[in-house]
């Protein structure tokens, strides 16, 4: 009798692990609007592909199969907000996911910030991470900034290093910044909490997986932060009424599985119209 609850036990467990891998590759496209309904009419908006989180050693997507999901989508820049990779080896898998990347001719080009996970990478190797990002046409911002036109309107694009490894400098990465919209690129959310004094239209972020396994809660993620403790870990919230969201990556850290949450790309409809006294600047 014992034999036999151990072998049902088995059976149970592995078609549980069997179903929580075929969830990683059960991607989700997500497409968010924010400001539309503020705004009326004919007025300029951008086009954001958000993805975070692709921890390649353990993603579901082939850059090939990244490319069909996303050719018949309008985007005109891409984010890319951090945990690439975490081991030297994997670098060159990153490249033909940055070609497809290329092959979408993002009009305003693709940012980067890094994340906790590409921080295990030391000196000339997280040096070749970053080359290996700019080789391809990658806009690696460490606390820093940079600013485009959207049909003649400013934004610039904020990036904030990580936080969860104490690498957030916002002085540094407001410093220098013109009126205009900011769009703020960062990996761990729980800056949001700190900047008061640094105003954002639009923040972009990704470091909780959603969760990842999360049954019945993702109690593990306590230990990451504030947010976590609010159990907000994905999706679209507002932080003193500014709007900011939190991806649940598209690849998994740890064990190659997913329970209560799914692989996700993001693309971000985002009005950038606003008046002259509605325009934000660094305090």
């Amino acid at each position: 009798m014992k034999i036999l609850f151990i072998i049902v036990l088995a059976i149970l467990l592995f078609y549980l692990i069997k179903k929580a891998y075929k969830n990683t590759k059960n991607i989700v496209i997500n497409k968010i609007k924010i400001n539309n309904e503020l705004y009326e009419g004919h007025n300029p908006k951008i086009n954001i592909l958000h993805l975070s989180d692709l921890h390649l050693e353990n993603i579901s997507i082939s850059p090939l199969e990244l490319y069909e999901k996303l050719k018949d989508e309008p985007i005109d820049l891409i984010a890319l907000t951090g945990d690439f990779l975490d081991r030297k080896r994997t670098i060159p898998k990153l490249v033909p996911y940055l070609q497809t990347l290329n092959r979408l001719n993002a009009k305003y080009g693709i940012f980067a910030v890094l994340g906790n996970h590409d921080y295990v990478l030391r000196n000339h190797h997280l040096q070749t991470l970053i080359d290996t990002l700019e080789q391809y046409n990658c806009k690696v911002l460490q606390n820093k900034n940079e600013m485009i036109y959207v049909q003649g309107k400013p934004v610039n694009i904020i990036g904030i290093d990580d936080f969860s490894t104490k690498r957030s400098n916002l002085e540094a990465s407001y410093k220098g910044i013109q009126k205009g919209i900011n769009l703020v690129l960062t990996h761990d959310p729980n800056i949001v909490l700190h900047m008061d004094q640094y105003p954002f239209n639009y923040l972009l972020a990704g470091h909780f997986h959603g969760g990842q396994i999360c049954y019945p809660r993702a109690y593990h993620l306590v230990k990451m932060g504030k947010l976590a403790r609010m159990n907000i870990v994905k999706g679209l919230h507002l932080q003193d009424d500014k709007p900011f969201y939190i991806s649940e990556g598209l690849g998994q850290t740890g064990v190659n599985i997913r329970i209560g949450s799914r692989p996700e790309i993001t693309l971000h409809e985002f009005s950038l119209t606003w008046t002259e006294a509605e325009s934000v600047t660094a305090v």
